[in-house]
């Protein structure tokens, strides 16, 4: 198990490297940061002077290594537009979006994993295809039309629920569903077709001729087999949540680092940027880790890999 851990490890190590190194690249490739900060009625002096002082007038990678040796320092820099330091804003503003990841993906698995333990075990039939219905139109309905719509239906025809703020905890039960419904399709056809395949196995048949209780055989035996797969897919689909809340964010007018990451596009503020991508990077490449784990936990057998 510890040779498995430091193998992934290291290749966490190397991705998340990767990505830094992209995004410093991408967000300079964007243009000159140069003139966007001096604006367009500048001089060519003053751009000059902006160079210097921000080290852009140095090689690409002296300023990408000592980007990012702050970086791991938790030094992303001062924002161009607040006039602040980066890290303080950024991680004022993460707890806001994990809180509504978190909530959007318990929504998730509360919806899809029953409704793909019901599918399996009564297929073909009435359940079945009603949760295949939910997943057919979770695939195709945009996340933010869906929002739009619970906008207008639970929060300004009935008011049953506030439309924006971070006030309480009514205020993210419909920007948690609206993100979390988008995703809950592929879990729940993941979970059903892993049950299927569970529970047309041998050990299945063998724990039924033994006389287990059905209970145990569907959730000690089939569920936990079956949930492997869905562990690795909810660890993305977190880090997706995580990565994709600037459109709920900005709809909900949710002040978390989704809608920071939008004003500082709007802002063309480049640390910022760049910050934001490279934390939600390295949440994801986390989230991904700890799924391996789990999954060598529930399997033994992937440890070999």
């Amino acid at each position: 198990m510890l040779h498995y851990a430091l193998k992934r490890l290291g290749v966490a190590i190397l991705v998340a490297l990767t990505v830094s190194m992209v995004t410093f690249s991408l967000l300079h490739l964007t243009g000159d940061p140069a003139i966007a900060l001096a604006g367009e009625s500048a001089t060519q002096e003053d751009i000059e002077n902006i160079r210097r002082v921000y080290g852009y007038d140095k090689p690409f990678l002296v300023q990408y290594a000592n980007w990012l040796g702050r970086a791991i320092k938790g030094d992303f820099g001062r924002s161009h537009y607040l006039k602040t330091e980066v890290a303080d804003v950024v991680f004022d503003r993460l707890p806001t979006t994990m809180i509504l990841g978190a909530s959007a993906i318990t929504f998730a698995f509360i919806l899809s994993i029953p409704l793909g333990v019901l599918a399996a075990i009564k297929p073909n039939t009435i359940f079945d295809r009603l949760a295949l219905t939910l997943a057919v139109v979770g695939q195709a309905l945009p996340s933010f039309w869906f929002a739009l719509i619970m906008i207008f239906w639970l929060g300004i025809e009935w008011r049953l629920l506030p439309i924006s703020g971070t006030d309480s905890w009514q205020n993210f039960i419909m920007p948690a569903v609206a993100l979390g419904y988008y995703v809950t399709p592929a879990i729940m056809r993941l979970t059903r077709a892993g049950m299927l395949e569970v529970l047309a196995s041998d050990y299945i048949r063998t724990a039924r001729a033994k006389g287990i209780r059905p209970g145990a055989i569907l959730f000690k035996h089939a569920l936990r087999n079956a949930i492997i797969p869905v562990v690795a897919l909810s660890a993305v689909q977190f880090g997706f949540m995580l990565g994709g809340s600037i459109v709920i964010e900005t709809i909900f007018a949710i002040n978390g680092l989704g809608f920071l990451a939008w004003e500082s596009i709007q802002r063309a503020d480049l640390p910022m940027m760049q910050a934001i991508v490279l934390v939600l990077a390295c949440f994801y490449i986390v989230l991904t880790y700890l799924a391996d784990m789990l999954n060598a936990f529930l399997d033994p057998r992937i440890r070999v890999v």
